[in-house]
């Protein structure tokens, strides 16, 4: 995707964007999401790829849910929460026999 393009899926002046992209700016956590919005992945992953969060250890699930462009960022937010609290749960329960 060219940077134009990127420029017009985000909603953010193609100027701006470059300046982000060449460092003399430093996007807000909204432009983010509109950035991330335009790539159409989700906001958590761009924080990652830009440094800006640490990488946790990704699943099948979390990749298919992450990659459902059926899905709204939120709905996506939430279907991992509860798939996270599912595991949580399952990984503090002693085993089953």
């Amino acid at each position: 995707m060219s940077l134009r393009q990127l420029a017009r899926a985000a909603g953010v002046s193609n100027p701006y964007l470059s300046q982000v992209e060449r460092g003399l700016r430093k996007p807000s956590a909204e432009i983010l999401q509109q950035i991330a919005k335009g790539l159409r992945i989700s906001a958590e992953a761009l924080y990652v790829k830009a440094g800006i969060l640490e990488e946790k250890p990704a699943s099948a699930v979390t990749d298919a849910v992450l990659a459902d462009p059926g899905l709204s960022e939120r709905q996506k937010q939430v279907l991992l929460d509860i798939y996270q609290s599912f595991r949580r749960e399952h990984d503090s329960s002693p085993e089953e026999e």
